[in-house]
């Protein structure tokens, strides 16, 4: 979705819309692909993520009508990548 490269479905990461800890309109992960309703993919690394941000794709993919904030997925996202 943010850098529309080809992938495989499993190297990919499902998004979903749905709602944020604060119960507004957001893009949540859906790691396991098994929410209910439409998703989309993207690659699971930030360069990708502000890609799909900056082209507000994730409003189109997910056809929803007004904002939908990212927080969740850059949460998500910078979870990943934190050394341990």
């Amino acid at each position: 979705m943010g850098c529309r490269k080809r992938a495989a479905k499993r190297e990919l990461l499902r998004v979903t819309a749905g709602s944020d800890r604060h119960g507004l309109a957001a893009v949540v992960p859906d790691p396991g692909g098994t929410a209910p309703g439409r998703g989309a993919h993207l690659h699971p690394v930030a360069e990708c993520y502000d890609l799909a941000v900056r082209r507000r794709a994730f409003t189109r993919a997910l056809r929803h009508e007004g904002g939908l904030s990212t927080v969740p997925v850059a949460d998500y996202l910078g979870s990943r990548t934190d050394p341990q």
